[in-house]
C-alpha cells in the first residue's frame, strides 16, 4: 500500500509540472517594441536636433546606417551613441554630414526660419502647431522627401520643414500638407537676399500617404 502511494504522488507531481509547463508555452511573451520605433524615439529625443538639421535612418538585420545633416557638430557623434543603446542595434554606420560653420550661412538660415514659420501661411508648421512629424508620418522614405540623397532611408524629425544651408546654398527638406504649403515655402526661401540658389525637396503628403 506504502508503494502504491507513493506512485500515486509521482505520477501527480509529473502530471502537475506538465500542466505548467503547457500553460507557459501556451502564453506567449510580451512582444518586445520594435527596433525601429525604437531607434526612431532616440533620434526624436537628441538635445542638439532642430530646424536646421535633417536625420535619415535604415535598419537591416541589426545594422543601422545613418544619414542626413547637422548644424551642431556634436548632433553626429550623439545620434550614434544613442542609436546604439537600442536593443537589437550591433552596429551602426554614421554618414551624417556635418555642415561647416559659416556666419553667412548663419544669416540664411535665420532669415529663412523666420520668413517660414512665421509666414501667416505656414505658421502651423511652427513648434506648437501639432505638425510633428517624426510621430505622424512613419512610412519608408520611398519616395518621401529627399529620396534622391537618400534612398531607402526613412526620414525623422521634429519640424515639418527643415531648412539647410550649406555655402549659401538653402535646400527645404521634410513633409508638408499640400502643394500650396510646397509652394509658398519655396518662395519665401526664394525671396531671401544673400542665397545662392534654392532647392526645394519638400513632400507632399497626400490621403495619408507622403507623394513627392
Amino acid at each position: 500500500m506504502r508503494s502504491l502511494l507513493i506512485a500515486i504522488t509521482i505520477v501527480s507531481s509529473l502530471l502537475e509540472g506538465s500542466g505548467r509547463a503547457v500553460t507557459q508555452a501556451a502564453t506567449p511573451p510580451a512582444a518586445a517594441p520594435s527596433t525601429v520605433d525604437a531607434i526612431r524615439a532616440k533620434l526624436l529625443r537628441l538635445p542638439y536636433y532642430g530646424v536646421f538639421d535633417f536625420l535619415a535612418f535604415r535598419y537591416d538585420k541589426g545594422t543601422v546606417t545613418l544619414s542626413g545633416y547637422a548644424y551642431h557638430a556634436p548632433l553626429k557623434a550623439d545620434a550614434g551613441r544613442a542609436v546604439r543603446q537600442v536593443a537589437g542595434v550591433d552596429e551602426v554606420v554614421n554618414n551624417i554630414e556635418i555642415l561647416p560653420v559659416s556666419m553667412n550661412d548663419d544669416n540664411l538660415r535665420w532669415a529663412a526660419y523666420y520668413a517660414i514659420y512665421t509666414d501667416p501661411f505656414l505658421s502651423r508648421y511652427a513648434p506648437g502647431g501639432g505638425m510633428v512629424w517624426g510621430h505622424r508620418h512613419r512610412v519608408p522614405m520611398t519616395p518621401f522627401g529627399s529620396a534622391t540623397r537618400f534612398p531607402g532611408l526613412e526620414p525623422v524629425g521634429i519640424y515639418p520643414i527643415a531648412i539647410i544651408v550649406k555655402s549659401g546654398q538653402i535646400t527645404l527638406m521634410g513633409i508638408v500638407d499640400n502643394e500650396m504649403d510646397k509652394t509658398v515655402a519655396g518662395m519665401k526661401a526664394h525671396g531671401i537676399p544673400g542665397a545662392f540658389g534654392v532647392q526645394n525637396e519638400l513632400t507632399v503628403e497626400t490621403h495619408g500617404s507622403p507623394a513627392t
